[in-house]
């Protein structure tokens, strides 16, 4: 499945300077891929990747899952899911609806992202950082901004002309979006 939002994961990743890992694991499966064309474009991609030297040991609560898995895939997911358990890596991003409950299970669903939630989760933790892409909006600070303006006359009936003209006036080197 193709997400077009992917491009906007890897630029949220870049910006806050994480580092993006493979794990062994999967390019062993990417490399079983009957597709030669998908293999090779997975290839191309994972050049952009660290690839983890190593595979965690299978953590006593992790174990669990690994008993019961059926498919290599299942397996698979354990593993890489360890990882994160382990704290050799800090969040997962995958749209695996198995991992991500097995992930409520071994209480790491805070570091187990889908694509939107981690994009919810950067974009609210970093506003500074989001380009706001609003015609008739920009960014400035308040001192920038005409406190004489009708806008701000309920304001100042509210909150007393003085009290909120003060406030106001140690606010002016906060951002504002006008």
């Amino acid at each position: 499945m193709v997400r077009r939002d992917i491009g906007n994961v890897f630029f949220w990743l870049d910006k806050l300077k994480h580092d993006k890992c493979a794990h062994p694991v999967s390019v062993v499966e990417i490399a079983k891929h009957k597709d030669e064309k998908v293999r090779n474009s997975f290839a191309a991609k994972l050049q952009s990747y660290n690839i983890l030297k190593t595979t965690a040991p299978m953590s006593k609560q992790a174990s669990q899952f690994a008993a019961k898995d059926r498919t290599e895939n299942d397996r698979n997911d354990t593993i890489i899911l360890n990882e994160v358990h382990a704290g050799r890596v800090d969040l997962l991003i995958t749209e695996d609806r198995g991992i991500h409950t097995k992930a409520s299970i071994l209480s790491i669903a805070d570091r187990v992202f889908t694509i939107d939630g981690f994009l919810e989760k950067v974009t609210a933790e970093n506003p500074t950082l989001v380009d706001y892409k609003v015609l008739a909006v920009k960014k400035t600070v308040l001192g920038a901004v005409d406190i004489t303006s009708d806008f701000f006359d309920g304001f100042r009936q509210d909150y007393g002309g003085a009290v909120f003209d003060k406030w106001f006036a140690r606010k002016a080197d906060e951002t504002a979006y006008v």
